[in-house]
């Protein structure tokens, strides 16, 4: 490639670059799987690490019978937590997009604003900012998510799968093949 703007590139050039783009999508697996055990070291003042509380979510889900797809949403929900705390859902439903259904991707791109009828009124916000969404037809989809696996996924006592279990899971879904 010669070119040093885009308006200068060509078919040529681009019939060379988007071969790299599979090869580059065949590491979002292990870059999600990297992004996860980054989570193991932020506690903050939780009585569990962001990952723990991820695994616990997966597992939740998992023992309840949810499918796949559903599970590596509960596992990678939070993934953006290290990243991007205010914003944090916008990272992981970006990563799942590709690859979820619209009611798994609607699920975790809201998540925090349905999480907050937990505990934003300790903090002097609206904890019922969620019923903007009211009228949404993943609104009871996402509500049931967080009232069952994610605000109930913070128990020191609680025995998780470990990261290695939904390994396979990650590789299986974050793995198929899409299209940009």
């Amino acid at each position: 490639m010669k070119f040093t703007s885009m308006i200068e590139s060509t078919k040529e050039d681009w019939d060379l670059i988007t071969p790299g783009w599979a090869t580059e999508q065949s590491k979002v697996p292990e870059h999600a799987l990297q992004m996860l055990r980054t989570l193991g070291d932020a506690k903050g003042e939780f009585p569990i690490t962001r990952l723990e509380h991820s695994l616990q979510t997966a597992t939740r889900a998992e023992a309840d019978g949810r499918d796949e797809e559903y599970i590596l949403c509960a596992l990678l929900h939070d993934i953006g937590d290290v990243m991007a705390p205010a914003n944090h859902p916008d990272i992981a439903a970006a990563i799942l997009k590709p690859f979820v259904s619209e009611a798994n991707h609607w699920m975790v791109a809201n998540h925090d604003v349905f999480q907050g009828y937990y505990f934003w009124h300790h903090l002097g916000w609206d904890r019922n900012t969620r019923e903007k969404f009211r009228g949404s037809e993943y609104f009871e989809y996402t509500e049931e998510f967080c009232f069952k696996y994610d605000q109930a996924a913070f128990d020191p006592d609680y025995t998780s799968a470990p990261l290695e279990h939904f390994e396979p899971l990650v590789h299986k879904i974050l793995s198929r093949r899409n299209s940009f």
